[in-house]
């Protein structure tokens, strides 16, 4: 009697670590999961950054070249650093002179 009851004790205690490492499986599965996506979205994330890098590099590099062909043709010029340069509200309504 005594024997059996220690018994079954040990097999209920067994089939509930078993359960438990089956939850602990699922939870693991799950979590390779989303480590796999998150994964997926930084490399996305990184190539696109690489390319967008590249667009104003070459951005950059046709602004030089327009700058250089505009001044071999001697053609006037006016640049104008937008970092630098204030914003200013300008009134172009024609002055009424009453």
């Amino acid at each position: 009697m005594i024997r059996e009851k220690i018994c079954r004790e040990y097999i209920e205690e067994i089939e509930r670590l078993e359960r438990s490492i089956r939850e602990l499986e699922e939870e693991i599965i799950e979590l390779r999961m989303q480590l796999r996506k998150k994964t997926e979205e930084v490399t996305s994330l990184s190539i696109e950054n690489t390319s967008l890098r590249h667009k104003i590099e070459m951005m950059e590099r046709r602004e030089r070249q327009l700058v250089e062909l505009l001044k071999k043709l001697k053609i006037p010029l006016v640049y104008i650093d937008e970092e630098q340069f204030e914003d200013v509200d300008v009134d172009l309504s024609p002055d009424s002179k009453e």
